[in-house]
């Protein structure tokens, strides 16, 4: 007596393997000019869609399975009629296409850890902003002095603009004393009065009040 085993076992199928690839970029630098940068906490936000389609060709919803005549009149284990197609019944392939949409977002926050060198560059950065506004306002007294300067000497020479020139304003508040301004000051007014000029005064007075005797 003998047996022998022989089992086998056949599976198929199929796997799909979809990822996402997340790359953290650099810091955020900002530069402030006089090669100060500084870097600063980065946050991503990546939102990401991803799909997959799956589809068989040719399609067929159903098939068609023959039912055979299996009638055996004489029993003697043999079909009356083998091979005869007695009629068809369908039946469902489970043919079907897959569709896959995914939809997701993924999001990195990335900080410096060296705070004092942050503390440092923002140091630097405020005097770096003082140090350019410091210079901005040399450039505006500079500027506002050769105005005043130029409006002056053309002032002394009699040339402005017309007042209703757009540029009229660019020297209207320039004064110029003695010119376009009068300097507050006082005169001296003598209250003497010389008796010779008063003598001289009476006798014309008489004089012409003869004279306007005789007319009459």
């Amino acid at each position: 007596m003998s047996a022998t085993a022989s089992p086998i076992a056949n599976s198929s199928g199929s796997v799909t393997n979809q990822a996402i690839q997340v790359l953290q970029g650099p810091y955020i630098t900002n530069t402030y000019g006089g090669g100060i940068q500084c870097q600063g906490a980065t946050l991503n936000i990546t939102p990401y869609a991803t799909g997959t389609a799956s589809a068989q060709k040719p399609w067929e919803d159903y098939w068609d399975s023959p039912v055979y005549n299996m009638i055996d009149a004489d029993d003697d284990g043999v079909p009356d009629n083998p091979g005869q197609i007695l009629y068809y019944t369908p039946n469902r392939t489970g043919q079907k296409d897959n569709y896959n949409l995914s939809l997701g977002v993924s999001a990195t926050w990335s900080k410096p850890l060296d705070k004092k060198a942050q503390e440092q560059c923002k140091q630097a950065v405020e005097t770096q902003i003082k140090l350019q506004e410091q210079t901005i306002a040399n450039k505006r007294l500079d500027f506002e002095i050769a105005r005043l300067k130029n409006c002056g000497t053309l002032l002394k020479e009699g040339i402005s603009f017309h007042p209703k020139s757009p540029y009229y304003a660019i020297c209207a508040d320039v004064v110029v004393k003695g010119k376009n301004a009068i300097t507050p000051h006082n005169h001296e007014i003598s209250s003497k009065v010389s008796l010779k000029n008063v003598s001289t005064s009476s006798q014309s007075l008489k004089d012409l009040n003869l004279s306007v005797g005789v007319i009459d």
